[in-house]
């Protein structure tokens, strides 16, 4: 854990319920790795496990953002709801949630299916019926799915204009 704070405490959130809705909410997650002392990022889709703690991503088997992991499986990511640029008032409205965690990835068969199931009902608005025609043990069998186990979260919000014109 880091020795620093959150400058501005009136954007800072802290109840739980509040903190993890970027993570259950926003379209993607952004994650920075890192290998031989050079950033790299990745965005991904996503589905948060809040009863685990974690977040599932999916991925080719290999590339680069899985070369980075595999070396340095430490990521730092963020996941925002960004409500936008308030025009008139010099002021940007968002919901972030900042967070580190280290990436495994999943062989196990019962958990990739719950991690596949989580991911579409997070994402999709109907999603059982593709959890039935989609997910089925051939499918499961060919994804490749990360784990990211969340170890610290922050949060941040702007939810109501402060500077006017």
């Amino acid at each position: 854990m880091s020795s620093y704070h959150m400058r501005r405490k009136d954007k800072q959130i802290t109840e739980h319920n509040i903190l993890v809705k970027p993570l259950k909410q926003a379209e993607y997650i952004t994650l920075s790795l890192c290998s031989e002392n050079k950033p790299y990022i990745a965005t991904l889709s996503h589905g948060y496990d809040e009863e685990n703690n974690c977040i599932y991503f999916h991925s080719a088997r290999e590339g680069k953002k899985i070369d980075i992991i595999k070396e340095n499986p430490a990521v730092w990511g963020q996941a925002l709801i960004d409500a936008g640029y308030q025009h008139g008032s010099c002021d940007h409205l968002y919901h972030t949630t900042q967070f580190s965690g280290s990436v495994t990835f999943i062989e196990d068969m019962a958990e990739k299916k719950h991690a596949l199931k989580t991911m579409i009902r997070q994402l999709d608005n109907n999603p059982e019926p593709i959890i039935k025609d989609q997910v089925k043990p051939s499918s499961i069998a060919k994804v490749y799915i990360g784990r990211i186990d969340i170890q610290e979260m922050t949060s941040k919000k702007a939810d109501r204009i402060i500077i006017s014109l």
